[in-house]
């Protein structure tokens, strides 16, 4: 059976693969190779063989080149993409740097504005008064000389109607001379005493009609001090009271904690005094007592904005941020989470700042994330800076604003080299950006 078998498949290889000779010729002699069908099929495989691996190796060899060649030009493009990112934030930055400077001598330009129209206020309102006084010293004075012009007026009356009188009784020669002489001084007195009475009268409407005019000036300016006094503080609140209000801290609230922390730097403004004879205070005086209520909350607000963190922790021109605040896909598990804060991406040992005044309640090693520091600050805030390499601060120790405080790193449950940075008010975390964006717009 194995035989036939044999014989079968010799038969069907002899078809397609029929016995050959190769003859090896020499001078002397000649001899050949006989090639069997098997040994033609084995040939015939080993070659296709051979074809097929090289064709193989050359198609895997291309397919590398181009794929390496494609994956150095996608490099390229993210390289120059990354750059050009690089160079928009920079522009970005300074362009917000620009502004915060211009708004910073604005706000200095304003407050500068305001004490100088305050003591031109203030100035103008004791100038005021000096005259209000001068007009009641020149009305009295006035009425006195009216009242001495009124009994000079009588006086000569009386004498007239006793001279008459004797005239009537007693011829002129009777009379004696020093009476004719007394009753004439008496008279040129009286006249000369008229007239200067008059002219004094007359003096005096005239500077009071003066002192009227100049103080309805003064008024007028005063009307302007206090526009430009009000629209400066309106202008200089507003962005305040909004960035305060956009980070979900209520004006009210933080103004009064501040007003009773009050610790001696700047001060209320002290108002205008009021009469202390039940009198009702003027329009002025009331205006004027707005607007310094208003300069109080203004310098309030400054020291509200130096102690909540109003900064960013990092320098943006040399990270880029690569999570935001809210819910996102874990990197680690793939599960939706809430991300608590914001992430910023950059070299290993990158500074990380402060962003307020504050006291480190944590600096050390915590599950997930890693070397962490903890700042407390006012308000009820508190910052967190995760993922250090580096911490530069201890437990117990005081910073300021723009301390540097850590190095960045990729400690704890982290993908790669980044801060991941918090902001937490009572407890409750908020979105980092909105502080970030706040002072942004106003400093």
């Amino acid at each position: 059976m194995r035989r036939r078998l044999t014989i079968r498949i010799h038969a069907f290889l002899e078809r397609y693969f029929p016995e050959r000779r190769v003859f090896l010729k020499s001078d002397d002699d000649t001899r050949f190779i006989r090639l069997r069908p098997e040994t033609q099929l084995a040939a015939f495989i080993g070659v296709t063989l051979f074809v097929g691996w090289s064709a193989i190796a050359t198609a895997v060899v291309l397919m590398d080149s181009i794929g390496a060649g494609n994956f150095r030009e996608q490099a390229k493009r993210d390289q120059i993409t990354y750059r050009e990112r690089l160079n928009a934030i920079s522009q970005e930055r300074d362009s917000r740097a620009e502004e915060a400077l211009a708004a910073q001598n604005r706000f200095n330009a304003a407050l500068a504005q305001i004490s100088d129209m305050q003591s031109e206020l203030l100035a103008s309102e004791t100038r005021r008064r000096e005259l209000e006084t001068g007009i009641e010293v020149i009305q009295a004075t006035l009425r006195e000389t009216m009242s001495q012009r009124d009994a000079a007026r009588s006086e000569l009356a009386e004498l007239r109607k006793e001279a008459a009188q004797d005239s009537g009784t007693q011829s002129l020669a009777s009379v004696a001379p020093v009476q004719m002489e007394f009753l004439s001084s008496a008279l040129a007195e009286t006249a000369a005493e008229r007239d200067q009475v008059r002219a004094d009268a007359q003096s005096a409407l005239q500077e009071r009609d003066s002192l009227e005019m100049e103080i309805k000036l003064m008024d007028e300016r005063n009307n302007q001090i206090f526009r430009q006094l009000e629209e400066a503080v309106t202008v200089s609140v507003a962005p305040l009271d909004k960035m305060f209000r956009n980070a979900g801290m209520p004006p009210d609230s933080i103004l009064e904690q501040v007003r009773r922390g009050y610790n001696g730097q700047g001060g209320p403004l002290t108002p205008l005094a009021l009469s202390t004879r039940g009198e009702e205070p003027t329009a002025e005086e009331l205006r004027a007592n707005k607007i310094l209520n208003e300069l109080d909350q203004l310098n309030l607000y400054r020291m509200a904005a130096q102690q909540a963190p109003f900064a960013t922790p990092v320098n943006l021109g040399l990270v880029r941020q690569t999570s935001g605040f809210g819910y996102r896909r874990d990197p680690k598990t793939g599960g939706r989470r809430l991300h608590k804060g914001s992430d910023f991406a950059g070299r290993t040992g990158t500074d990380i700042y402060a962003t307020a005044d504050g006291v480190v309640t944590h600096a050390g090693w915590q599950s997930g994330y890693g070397k962490l520091v903890t700042i407390r600050h006012a308000f009820g805030i508190e910052t967190k800076y995760a993922h250090n390499s580096k911490l530069r601060v201890k437990v117990g120790q005081r910073v300021s604003r723009g301390d540097h405080i850590a190095d960045m790193g990729n400690t704890g449950r982290s993908t790669g080299t980044h801060l991941h940075y918090e902001v937490r008010v009572n407890g409750k975390p908020v979105n980092p950006m909105i502080y970030i964006k706040a002072a942004r717009n106003v400093f």
